[in-house]
């Protein structure tokens, strides 16, 4: 059964009494009674520390103020890059640890007084040069539920390699040159180091950028050129079939029509949202695959039993369908609450 607004305030009551406020305000919010931080603001913040789990621009801001910003030097080199100037950064404070959590190169989540863990946005499996996070012990969970239904389960990474490799293989049989699609940031690394056997490989200029800041920080991919619309680039692109790696986007985007017009290219994208029945004809693509930087749905619930928490707060996605799942299985879970509910409690109080 759904939790009213009045319970929620039971709850947000327990955390304050134990000296530790957790709200969802420009970020996540969390008070204890030594200092206050904010989990990935969309902005600057008045907390003591600012908290910049990875550099996917929806997790990023533009540092200013008083607050300390706790980044990995990868995420800090990542969102410079991206425009997003972090300023100074620290991966160490008193009462605070950082753990990396598997989702992209520099990605963390954090551990607060040795009680609250939030996990940002995580991955507990391996992937190439990515360790996945298992969780970690913890009293009270933050969680991202991404992908938070139980549909959304995702093939074994070996599985997928081999299925795209076999895809590739047809269609450089039929001569057609092949477009790998994911985000510049992430899934467009993770298909640079699957693929990078095939011969040539090309690099949009977004993800050239990106793929230059993995190698310049110490991952291991092969050093890919950029795909250029020029003469002479267009008379070698006629020699053979050859790959593209570039940024996310349907088969109707302007990229994917011109790739098509121009060479009869064959367009597959790699995101968990084609666990989706009919995503690749929603998208307009030759295929799609069920690649994620994200935990699926029976990761989630496996990453829950693993921190074995008291208490568990759901964020992104499918915040309430995952609490409920999780109340079925006896956990403590509920949807974040707001700071509005917060001060509706004190005033109810």
């Amino acid at each position: 059964m759904r939790k009213s607004v009045g319970q929620k305030m039971t709850v947000a009551s327990l955390e304050s009494s134990r000296k530790i406020r957790i709200s969802s305000e420009n970020g996540i919010r969390i008070e204890t009674s030594s200092f206050t931080i904010a989990l990935d603001p969309k902005r600057a913040t008045s907390c003591d520390y600012s908290f910049v789990s990875h550099a996917h621009i929806d997790h990023v801001h533009v540092a200013a103020g008083k607050s300390k910003v706790l980044s990995s030097k990868e995420t800090t080199t990542l969102a410079g890059l991206r425009g997003y100037d972090l300023g100074e950064t620290t991966e160490e404070a008193e009462h605070i640890d950082l753990f990396d959590s598997g989702h992209i190169l520099g990605s963390k989540a954090i551990l607060i007084d040795d009680r609250v863990f939030y996990t940002g946005d995580i991955s507990s499996r391996d992937r190439a040069f990515l360790k996945g996070c298992k969780g970690i012990k913890c009293e009270t969970l933050i969680m991202e539920t991404t992908y938070g239904k139980s549909h959304y389960v995702f093939p074994e990474t070996e599985d997928i390699v081999r299925r795209v490799n076999a895809f590739i293989a047809r269609c450089f049989d039929r001569g057609r040159p092949v477009i790998l699609t994911g985000y510049p940031l992430g899934k467009a690394q993770l298909i640079s180091y699957f693929f990078e056997h095939w011969d040539p490989v090309y690099l949009h200029d977004s993800v050239y950028v990106m793929n230059s800041a993995h190698i310049d920080l110490g991952v291991d991919l092969r050093g890919f050129p950029k795909f250029e619309e020029t003469s002479a680039f267009a008379a070698k692109l006629g020699r053979g079939p050859w790959l593209m790696i570039a940024p996310m986007s349907s088969g109707r985007s302007a990229l994917a029509k011109s790739m098509r017009e121009k060479y009869n290219a064959a367009i597959a994208a790699f995101s968990g949202w084609s666990v989706d029945a009919g995503y690749k004809y929603r998208m307009g693509l030759d295929d799609a695959f069920g690649v994620s930087d994200h935990c699926d749905f029976n990761e989630l619930v496996g990453l829950v039993r693993y921190c074995s928490p008291s208490k568990v707060y759901t964020v992104h996605g499918f915040a309430e369908e995952f609490a409920g799942h999780l109340r079925t299985l006896g956990f403590d879970a509920e949807p974040l609450p707001s700071k509005a509910d917060l001060d509706k409690l004190s005033n109810y109080a």
